[in-house]
């Protein structure tokens, strides 16, 4: 475990350790979380009937260059996008393209931005047109089961107390969690440790401490939990092509409980929005 002096200048790789930050990073995670939901409030008004999901990924690198930030996917093994859009039956890792948002899709766009080092990493689910109840279900279920992983986040609980929170309110609704994808650490590096699945027994797993910084991003299906990776290397789709929602926020660990760096700050965190003023 390294401490929070040394995890400002640690080395840019994973290396089994779970970094502990102090308030400098703090600052600097609180800016870039910011930066990523105002990116993603402005999407509130572009997604939309009629429009491609390139056009989406164009808006959030302009964005990105226009706040000194970039994005942290663009490149990143390879991925030539600055965002995953992945709509419907995709459940992550969705690529932008030229095809046109259809009225009843949901899509869930995901953010990670680097700004002054800092990443910042957040996702949310937007509605196209009117959709099927049983979409808007689905959202909301996913958008819960986040809030009440973000709830268990708190000094001496640990990882498996985030995941079963999110396992013990989803299943009951007869909805599934992917296994294949997990949340994850990160500061100034993308993916780092821990690992933060979204299932799990309480009192399992990494002890949660104060200057933890990770992702917690339920992927939740109407269906099986079961994915398959497209030949593309990156679209995730379920393997009985159910519905899939995702949201997800970067947290810290405070000495009395969670921070959530990735807050929007017009209160646009879940659909239907009703405002973008």
């Amino acid at each position: 475990m390294v401490t929070y002096v040394d995890a400002g200048t640690a080395p840019m790789r994973k290396n089994g350790q779970i970094k502990l930050y102090g308030p400098e990073a703090f600052d600097g995670m609180r800016a870039a979380g910011r930066l990523v939901a105002e990116c993603l409030d402005m999407l509130v008004g572009e997604v939309d009937v009629g429009v491609p999901t390139d056009r989406i990924d164009q808006l959030v690198f302009e964005f990105a260059m226009d706040h000194r930030a970039y994005p942290a996917t663009l490149m990143y093994r390879g991925y030539e996008r600055s965002t995953c859009t992945s709509i419907n039956h995709v459940v992550c890792h969705g690529i932008p393209n030229d095809k046109p948002l259809r009225d009843g899709d949901i899509v869930n766009v995901d953010v990670t931005f680097v700004l002054d080092g800092w990443h910042g990493d957040s996702s949310r689910m937007y509605a196209v047109g009117e959709i099927p109840r049983r979409a808007e279900r689905l959202i909301d279920v996913t958008y819960e089961s986040l809030m009440l992983g973000v709830a268990a986040v708190k000094p001496g609980n640990t990882v498996g107390d985030i995941g079963h929170a999110i396992q013990s309110f989803v299943e009951p609704q007869h909805m599934s969690v992917v296994r294949d994808f997990c949340g994850h650490g990160l500061g100034r590096m993308f993916h780092d440790e821990p690992n933060i699945v979204h299932l799990g027994r309480p009192g399992e797993g990494s002890v949660l401490k104060p200057g933890m910084f990770f992702t917690i991003e339920p992927m939740i299906n109407l269906g099986r939990p079961h994915v398959k990776v497209l030949s593309d290397g990156w679209t995730a789709v379920t393997r009985d092509r159910s519905l899939s929602a995702q949201f997800e926020h970067t947290v810290a660990v405070t000495e009395t409980g969670v921070e959530i760096f990735t807050l929007s700050p017009k209160g646009l965190d879940k659909p239907p929005y009703k405002s973008v003023g």
